[in-house]
C-alpha cells in the first residue's frame, strides 16, 4: 500500500489518543475500525448485539494488537434500538464512527420494518446519545444505494435518484437527519457513503461486496459461482483499509467545510462482475490449478439491484485528504490470504 498524507495525521493521532465509539464493532467495517484504532493506541468503546456481527471478529481483532493495546478497549453487548445502551456507549467519547445497521437490500425487501427499527430508529438514537454527549465529530455509514435510478456516471454528492429497495431508503433517511441535526443543534454529523467494501471477516453472507468472500468459498469447493445478469454489471470495489483512513479522516478533521457533509467513499474505479470472476478464479488457481478453466452460472438479474456504480471521490480528496491506497488487485491479494486459510463455510445456493 502506498503512503498517504493521511499517515502523517494518524501518527499525529497516536501521540494524543481519545476516546472513540465504535458501532457495530463485531462486524466487518466495525472490527476493522477497532483494530486500527487500538493499533494508534488510542481508547475505544465497542458495541454490537451480534446481529450481524461475530465474537470471533473480535478474537481476531484481540490477536492481532499487542496485549496493552487490547487493554485499551472496551465493549458493551447492546443495541442501538435500546436507548439507553447508545447513551452508554458514547459517554465520554471524543468520536462516534457509527457502522451498526441492517445493511441488506434483500433483507430490507423481506422485512422493511426490521429494516427501519434499527437503521432508522436506530440512528436517531446514536444521533441524540452522541449530541447530548458532546462528542466531537459523529461519523456514520451512509450508502452509495442511496442513489438509486439516478443515471450518470460517476456518482457526485450532490445528486440523489429514487431509492430502489426500503435499505436505500433507510440510508437516505439517515443523511437527511444528520442534515437537520447540523442546522438545527450545530451538531457536527459527517456521512460515508460507501461503495461495495470488501476484505479480511467479511461475511460470505453479509452485505456490501458479499459476493467477493461468497465466490472465494465457492470456487475453494470446485462448484461454479452465479451471477445475476449478465456479468456487465459493474462496482466500483473498495479495499477495507481505503474505508477505515476514511472514517478516522472524517472523524479527525477540522475544516469546517467537511462538517455537516456526504462522500463517497470507493476507488473512483468500475469493476463488472465479469472481470471480479476473473480475478478471484485466477487467485484461486493458483492453490487449485483445476478451477482455471470455471466459468460462472449467470441468473436473472434480482429486484432492487443497481446497474452500474462508480464514484467520484474527489469531494473527499479534497475536503478530508482521502486517498484510497489500496487498488482493487492488490486488496483481493490481501485479502485472499483470508478467505482461503479461513475456508469460510459452505453458503446455500
Amino acid at each position: 500500500m502506498k503512503k498517504t498524507l493521511a499517515d502523517g495525521m494518524f501518527e499525529a493521532l497516536r501521540l494524543k489518543p481519545r476516546r472513540w465509539t465504535v458501532t457495530g464493532a463485531a462486524g466487518f467495517i466495525g472490527s476493522h475500525l477497532v483494530e486500527t484504532l487500538l493499533r494508534l493506541d488510542q481508547f475505544v468503546v465497542g458495541m454490537d448485539n451480534f446481529s450481524t456481527g461475530y465474537q470471533h471478529n473480535l478474537e481476531e481483532v484481540r490477536k492481532s494488537v499487542k496485549p496493552g493495546q487490547w487493554q485499551r478497549f472496551s465493549f458493551i453487548h447492546g443495541d442501538i434500538r435500546n436507548p439507553g445502551d447508545c447513551t452508554r456507549c458514547v459517554s465520554g467519547s471524543d468520536y462516534v464512527l457509527h457502522q451498526a445497521a441492517i445493511g441488506s437490500v434483500p433483507w430490507s425487501l423481506d422485512d422493511p420494518a426490521f429494516s427501519n427499527d434499527n437503521n432508522i430508529s436506530g440512528f436517531l438514537n446514536m444521533l441524540l446519545a452522541a449530541r447530548n454527549a458532546n462528542v466531537r465529530n459523529f461519523v456514520y455509514a451512509a450508502s452509495s444505494s442511496t442513489y438509486g435510478d439516478l443515471p450518470g456516471l460517476p456518482k457526485k454528492e450532490d445528486m440523489v435518484g429514487v431509492p430502489l429497495s426500503p435499505y436505500a431508503v433507510t440510508k437516505y433517511v439517515n443523511e437527511l437527519y444528520a442534515e437537520v441535526f447540523n442546522t438545527c443543534y450545530g451538531f457536527p454529523c459527517i456521512g460515508l457513503r460507501y461503495f461495495n467494501v470488501f476484505g479480511p471477516r467479511q461475511d460470505p453472507n453479509g452485505a456490501y461486496a458479499a459476493v467477493i468472500p461468497r465466490w472465494f468459498a465457492t470456487i475453494l469447493e470446485g462448484r461454479c459461482p452465479e451471477i445475476y445478469g449478465d456479468g456487465e454489471t459493474t462496482r466500483d470495489f473498495c479495499y477495507i483499509a481505503n474505508t477505515v483512513q476514511a472514517n478516522i479522516l472524517a472523524a479527525i478533521t477540522e475544516n469546517p467545510a467537511a462538517k455537516g457533509q456526504v462522500f463517497n467513499v470507493a476507488l473512483g474505479e468500475k469493476t463488472s462482475l465479469n472481470q471480479l470472476f476473473g480475478h478471484i478464479r485466477d487467485i484461486v488457481a493458483r492453490r487449485k490449478p483445476e478451477v482455471a478453466s470455471m466459468e460462472p452460472v449467470y441468473r436473472q438479474f434480482r429486484p432492487g439491484d443497481i446497474r452500474h456504480s462508480v464514484a467520484d471521490v474527489s469531494k473527499a480528496c479534497e475536503l478530508l485528504g482521502y486517498c484510497p491506497s489500496t487498488s482493487v488487485d492488490q486488496g483481493l491479494a490481501y485479502a485472499s490470504q483470508w478467505y482461503m486459510s479461513e475456508t469460510p463455510q459452505p453458503v446455500a445456493s
